[in-house]
């Protein structure tokens, strides 16, 4: 294919990937337009146009791999988020769109004309820590993860974004929060029952298990965070915790049996239950475990 047209190569590309890909056309375009180093509209500016030799062998090279079924993430090393241009590695979870409702809720709560403190759990590529950063830059951000490859990703992301209001820490949840407390939690842990075997078929079985399965339920990390958060939230604090479409129910559950007030959750764009949150009490009469 090295003497096709960009219109030819396109087209080729499209039809390998129909059966592993929801978008094929755009997974292509997005190869293609990365291995000529040119926006997306430069192929449809200059469709019969022909590739440099070593353009068309890095394509060839990634659609290899996308037809095998990587993820265009991981091929490319970076995703958007937020309108963040961050750096991903199979060491790191892929940002989803719907996640940015978790930002959203966050930022709903957070002040933009006072310092607040807030606490990412299972940061992996730093996406929730660094977009909540750069819309609240009076905050002080601790981003947690058990994974030290995780971090190193992280705080790449946030050197080459020039975002000095996060601090990232090594450990599991909370634990790394140490005697603090913060105005707001906010967490996208895993939520995938290991008996559930979507997370080893397609695009899931390229990223991080310990980011995708918790437990026989689904609901061990859930369970852990809702336990801990109170210890490290101020009064009044909040936690959010975004979760699988069919925890809508469970997860809030969670959040009323052990004290939280004004206890809600939200829908994505896609109408699914996906995030829920709570309001630690001012006054709480129960005791801490």
């Amino acid at each position: 294919m090295s003497a096709a047209t960009l219109r030819e190569l396109l087209a080729h590309a499209a039809r390998r990937l129909t059966e592993i890909s929801d978008s094929p056309r755009l997974d292509a375009e997005i190869l293609l337009a990365a291995a000529l180093e040119q926006p997306r509209s430069y192929l449809h500016a200059w469709p019969e146009r022909l590739p440099e030799l070593e353009q068309a062998a890095r394509f060839a090279a990634w659609l290899e791999r996308r037809s095998a079924g990587e993820p265009v993430a991981y091929i490319l090393g970076r995703r958007e988020f937020w309108s963040l241009d961050l750096e991903v590695t199979p060491d790191t979870l892929i940002p989803r769109p719907e996640t940015e409702l978790l930002v959203e809720l966050a930022l709903a709560r957070l002040s933009k004309d006072r310092p607040v403190t807030v606490a990412d759990l299972g940061t992996g590529s730093g996406a929730i820590a660094l977009a909540l950063a750069v819309e609240r830059p009076l905050a002080r951000i601790v981003a947690t993860d058990q994974s030290p490859a995780a971090l190193i990703v992280a705080r790449r992301n946030a050197r080459r974004l020039g975002i000095r209001n996060v601090e990232f820490r090594e450990g599991d949840w909370c634990a790394p929060l140490g005697h603090e407390r913060f105005d707001l939690i906010v967490a996208n842990p895993p939520y995938v029952a290991a008996a559930d075997l979507r997370w080893r078929q397609g695009e899931l079985r390229f990223e991080p298990p310990a980011a995708l399965v918790a437990g026989d339920d689904g609901l061990s990390a859930l369970r852990a965070i809702v336990a801990q958060a109170p210890n490290h939230l101020k009064p009044g604090g909040w936690l959010l915790l975004e979760h699988g479409y069919d925890q809508g129910a469970v997860v809030p559950a969670l959040l009323r049996e052990r004290g939280f007030d004004a206890v809600s959750d939200h829908r994505d764009a896609a109408g699914l239950n996906r995030t829920s949150g709570g309001c630690w009490p001012s006054v709480f009469l129960g005791a801490l475990p």
